[in-house]
């Protein structure tokens, strides 16, 4: 079983998001069974609360139910238990790279990065407008696909 753990700031936009739509990439790819996922954030303001509702509703837009998520913080032992830790930017990057413990064998790096796009952070779309939410939701969408191809290549 390959695990996935998505990375934000508080753990309540960008990566519940991305867990949401990276199962639904999961399920219509038929991987479900063979990747688990999770979300959480570096900081710990939102711990126990469900996702923003300007990102349940983008998301519901596109039929990904995110409601049921709830907010949790990272931990180095989230680096020991999961084989992918991706982070939605690079602030959230390097606050990972603090706590990743030096025996872990996670891959710690950018979502973005399986998108192919030239800018390698996700923008944080809370203290915005509806249209930050549904830029998010498409390079989310983007990344799911490269990270699903890599995951069916390493089948």
């Amino acid at each position: 079983m390959t695990r996935v753990l998505f990375v934000c700031l508080g753990n309540i936009c960008r990566s519940p998001t991305a867990e949401g739509v990276f199962q639904r990439s999961l399920d219509r790819a038929g991987l479900s069974k063979r990747v688990s996922i999770d979300s959480c954030g570096v900081g710990d303001w939102h711990v126990g609360k469900a996702p923003d509702a300007r990102a349940q509703a983008a998301a519901l837009r596109r039929g990904v139910d995110i409601s049921h998520l709830r907010a949790r913080q990272l931990n180095a032992s989230d680096f020991l238990e999961f084989d992918y830790v991706l982070g939605m930017d690079r602030e959230n990057l390097a606050a990972m790279q603090l706590l990743k413990p030096a025996d872990s064998q996670a891959k710690v790096g950018l979502f973005l990065a399986y998108a192919g796009l030239p800018d390698t952070d996700v923008p944080d779309p809370y203290y915005g407008g509806e249209s930050g939410f549904e830029q998010v939701l498409d390079m989310i969408e983007q990344a799911s696909a490269g990270l699903i191809e890599e995951l069916t290549r390493g089948r």
